[in-house]
């Protein structure tokens, strides 16, 4: 072999080689990052309320955005599938949980397995009944929510017979039941007839209503924990030719509320923020994470929207 060819093969290993090196290097930085990486959970009472959506892609915005994962679950309103999910993320290992429970009190357990394991709790959207297992607390102020509905209808109304709509299970849709209640104690000419309990969910709002309404036709006013409740109820005064008829409130200020206000068919819904709630949510897990201090609840103020200020929040999205 002649002495150039010599210097060509041994130039080409050279090249291999710090090509090989190189890569073992990016490589090695590649794991190095991902072992870098946090990996939080969040589960929420049920994925089929676009309000819950809204709140999971605001959080996974904001951990994608710094490289970090976010394993979402659904338990369906099945607080003993949340608690299965809340342990798998125990065993997972994950930096954080982010958590909207289905039953306030009935996932305590979970989440003193989830201390013990040193990690840390977010609770979104209602609260849990041991507060001090939790980390922080973002929650909208579902008294005030309830409270605002109440009010409107003592202002637009001179009297009426109440419906109300609930769900015992969730923190939030008691505070909301009990704000509207305490606002309206006392109020001449207004009278709370009954209430069911429909988890917040339009399939049980519906027949809900219809068996409310068999038992107290003169009723003219339906309170709903949420907008989801009060499409059921505006469901079922359509089909007994109530629609536009009788006052119905929600919580939520939902696109859907929002179009049914424009159309005339509900008086009122207290409007929440879940995009300002996802962002809070995850930034305190990672002020928690790097050592900081961080607020034990931060309450969100709600605002009502009527047909008076729908071009304030517009129809087609969540504030």
């Amino acid at each position: 072999m002649s002495g150039k060819r010599r210097w060509i093969w041994i130039l080409f290993g050279v090249v291999l080689l710090a090509g090989a090196l190189a890569l073992g290097l990016w490589v090695r930085q590649a794991r190095q990052g991902a072992d870098r990486r946090h990996k939080f959970g969040a589960t929420y009472m049920t994925m089929n309320n676009p309000f819950y959506e809204i709140i999971d892609n605001e959080i996974r915005n904001e951990l994608e955005a710094r490289g970090d994962i976010l394993i979402t679950r659904d338990p369906a309103l099945d607080v003993d599938k949340q608690i299965s999910q809340v342990q798998e993320m125990i065993r997972q290992k994950v930096d954080g949980i982010f958590i909207n429970p289905v039953d306030w009190k009935q996932i305590g357990p979970a989440l003193e397995d989830a201390h013990k394991a040193d990690i840390p709790i977010i609770v979104v959207d209602s609260d849990v009944f041991e507060t001090d297992l939790a980390a922080c607390t973002i929650v909208s102020d579902n008294w005030q929510a309830g409270a605002q509905c109440a009010r409107h209808l003592q202002e637009n109304c001179a009297g009426g017979d109440i419906l109300l709509l609930t769900h015992s299970a969730a923190k939030s849709g008691l505070d909301r039941i009990q704000g509207f209640k305490e606002a309206m104690e006392g109020q001449a000419g207004f009278k709370i007839l009954a209430e069911a309990d429909c988890q917040g969910q339009l399939e049980l709002a519906m027949p809900a209503t219809e068996e409310l309404l068999a038992q107290y036709p003169e009723a003219d006013v339906i309170m709903c924990l949420n907008d989801l409740a009060a499409m059921g109820a505006m469901a079922a005064l359509k089909d007994a030719g109530l629609e536009g008829q009788i006052h119905v409130y929600g919580v939520d200020g939902s696109p859907d509320g929002k179009a049914m206000i424009e159309a005339g068919f509900m008086e009122a819904t207290a409007a929440q923020f879940p995009r300002e709630i996802g962002r809070e949510a995850a930034a305190a897990v990672y002020k928690i994470l790097a050592g900081e201090s961080v607020e034990k609840e931060i309450r969100i103020q709600t605002e009502l929207v009527t047909r008076d200020d729908l071009d304030l929040y517009g129809i087609d999205g969540w504030q």
